[in-house]
């Protein structure tokens, strides 16, 4: 019996999510955020794209690329990034969406080899992040976002002593300026 229910229910969302007309199904534009990795020096800005697909009224993809730098250990440690993030939206109401993903870090973490002996290292890694955010329209074709996103990534700063017990989980504070391009 609630197998059946469930169905009934599931179904019933899909007809109505397809009943709808998509409203600027295709965005694409510019994002600025703030971010803040738990154990860094400061929070810092970051800068980069986005590119979102609806596919109903009620789910939808967004892919986005940033670039983001951070310091650790009183400027010991500087980390630059370039996330490439895959993010499924689902829309709670027509401007309210819950957000959850996958993102490859490139990264490059450079050491100051002054005080340590330790070469740079580039490497590439996968991370996983959840959100929410709102998006407000502006005319038939502009959209204006702002979400925040909870990234988990485990950077590797074994080699820096006292640095065994950092964490590089941070949080981001994103908007972006989205226009149609359909």
């Amino acid at each position: 019996m609630f197998k059946k229910l469930f169905l009934l229910v599931v179904i019933s969302f899909l007809s109505v999510c397809y009943a709808q007309e998509i409203k600027n199904p295709i965005v694409v534009g510019p994002q600025i955020g703030w971010h803040k990795a738990s154990d860094a020096d400061d929070g810092q800005l970051m800068y980069g794209a986005a590119l979102r697909l609806k596919f109903t009224n009620a789910f939808g993809f967004e892919g986005s690329i940033n670039y983001r730098q951070e310091e650790y250990l009183n400027g010991t440690v500087t980390v630059s990034q370039w996330p490439v993030m895959l993010s499924g939206l689902f829309f709670i109401t027509p401007n309210i969406y819950g957000l959850a993903g996958v993102g490859w870090y490139n990264t490059n973490i450079e050491f100051d080899n002054t005080l340590i002996n330790i070469g740079d290292k580039t490497s590439q890694e996968f991370g996983w992040h959840f959100g929410a955010g709102v998006e407000i329209p502006l005319g038939q074709s502009i959209l204006i976002t702002t979400d925040f996103r909870y990234v988990f990534i485990d950077y590797d700063f074994g080699e820096v002593p006292g640095a065994g017990e950092i964490s590089s989980d941070f949080f981001v504070i994103k908007a972006g300026l989205l226009f149609s391009i359909n």
